[in-house]
């Protein structure tokens, strides 16, 4: 696929990468060793394990960086706080045909890999695939039900302001050529926004991103903390959907995006 940063003319479009694909897992970090460490176990035991894990050290203080040496993984360094400027580094760093991005505190099945490879696989179309995540640590059916309710939420919200269904950082693959047309344009240098929201923006009439409710991984629970985390959460939100649609408004999205989409948006 061209690399096209100036954002000029239409988008070309995804194309499967001959010959086996390589994979790279970006995993920005900052003070997070325990749940990085248990990350990476995972990620080396899955069934199609990754051909690169590419940890960002978000200028950690504690042995963040040490813990993805010792397991293997690249480790690359981001000095500015936040997390748009750390996955934007490790995209940049991913030499794979597919970059898969999570958390440290992400805990993937053994399939996880394969799946999102099989989903990119299947849609030709398909710049990007997300699945849900599902909080650990909680009784059984508070666990579940406060789960469906946090991604039901998230989703229905955010497509409404996309025109599309949204990544989620937590969980997600995209092709490496749509991240090199779309790196120039997003908001790399801004924390206080949601990069997944943000990169969600860049896509472009006649792409798509998939949405597969039965690729979920685990994650800690340390979203639904209330008080200060969660007024500037929807901080963020607001932030994000406010730059974007200075660029391009919702019903301009809407308009844009349905000439293109026949069939049921994010099938």
């Amino acid at each position: 696929m061209t690399d096209s940063r100036d954002g000029t003319g239409p988008p070309s479009a995804p194309t499967p990468v001959p010959g086996p694909v390589v994979v790279s897992v970006v995993v920005p970090a900052r003070d997070d060793a325990v749940h990085l460490a248990r990350c990476l176990r995972l990620l080396a035991a899955q069934t199609r394990p990754p051909d690169e894990v590419v940890v960002v050290d978000n200028a950690s203080s504690d042995s963040t960086p040490e813990v993805a040496r010792a397991a293997g993984a690249r480790v690359v360094f981001e000095p500015r706080p936040g997390i748009p400027p750390a996955a934007a580094t490790g995209y940049d760093a991913a030499r794979g045909d597919v970059v898969v991005r999570c958390d440290a505190d992400t805990v993937p099945g053994p399939d996880w890999i394969a799946g999102l490879l099989a989903a990119l696989e299947a849609r030709p179309d398909a710049v990007a695939v997300s699945g849900p995540g599902r909080f650990l640590g909680l009784p059984p059916g508070v666990g579940r039900l406060l789960s469906e309710l946090y991604m039901n939420l998230y989703v229905l919200s955010t497509a409404s302001a996309l025109a599309h269904p949204p990544l989620f950082g937590t969980n997600m693959a995209m092709r490496r050529s749509w991240w090199l047309e779309v790196r120039d344009r997003v908001h790399r240098h801004d924390p206080e926004l949601h990069d997944d929201f943000d990169l969600s923006f860049r896509l472009a009439p006649g792409h798509r991103i998939l949405y597969r409710p039965g690729l979920p991984v685990g994650m800690s629970p340390r979203a639904l903390r209330c008080g200060r985390p969660a007024v500037r959460r929807l901080a963020r939100a607001g932030r994000t959907i406010r730059l974007n649609w200075a660029e391009e408004r919702p019903w301009e999205r809407w308009q844009a995006r349905l000439g293109h989409r026949p069939d049921r948006c994010g099938a």
